[in-house]
């Protein structure tokens, strides 16, 4: 791990207001070695297409900030429901598939997404 003295301490809004309220809006934060993915995501009520599952090559780690959300996650080949509500996280590893089935319009899901090896204490 190299340690780049040139750089100095930086704020970032995490969420933009640039919502319009229509389309989900993603955006990478930080992304680093390892891989690691930092993103933020805000959510206007949208939902994953009919028939969509997520199944993705690294871990994931996402924390809800505020609204709530409903997924469908796989687990030992069976559909299980997961209702998520601000201020929870849920953890789903490698290739653990999954879909949104819905969020909250008001007040909006504001998500934080860590994507990477995850290591869980």
């Amino acid at each position: 791990m190299s340690t780049d003295l040139t750089k100095e301490p930086e704020v970032i809004a995490l969420f933009t207001d640039e919502a319009d309220g229509t389309d989900e809006i993603s955006r990478i934060l930080a992304d680093g070695e390892g891989p690691f993915r930092l993103e933020s995501i805000l959510s206007w009520g949208q939902a994953s297409p009919q028939g969509f599952w997520y199944d993705q090559e690294e871990d994931e780690w996402v924390a809800l900030l505020s609204g709530r959300a409903t997924l469908v996650v796989e687990r030992r080949g069976r559909e299980e429901t997961v209702t998520l509500e601000a201020g929870q996280a849920l953890y789903l590893p490698a290739h653990c598939r999954h879909r949104i089935e819905s969020t909250t319009a008001v007040p909006p899901c504001r998500w934080l997404a860590l994507h990477g090896h995850i290591y869980l204490k």
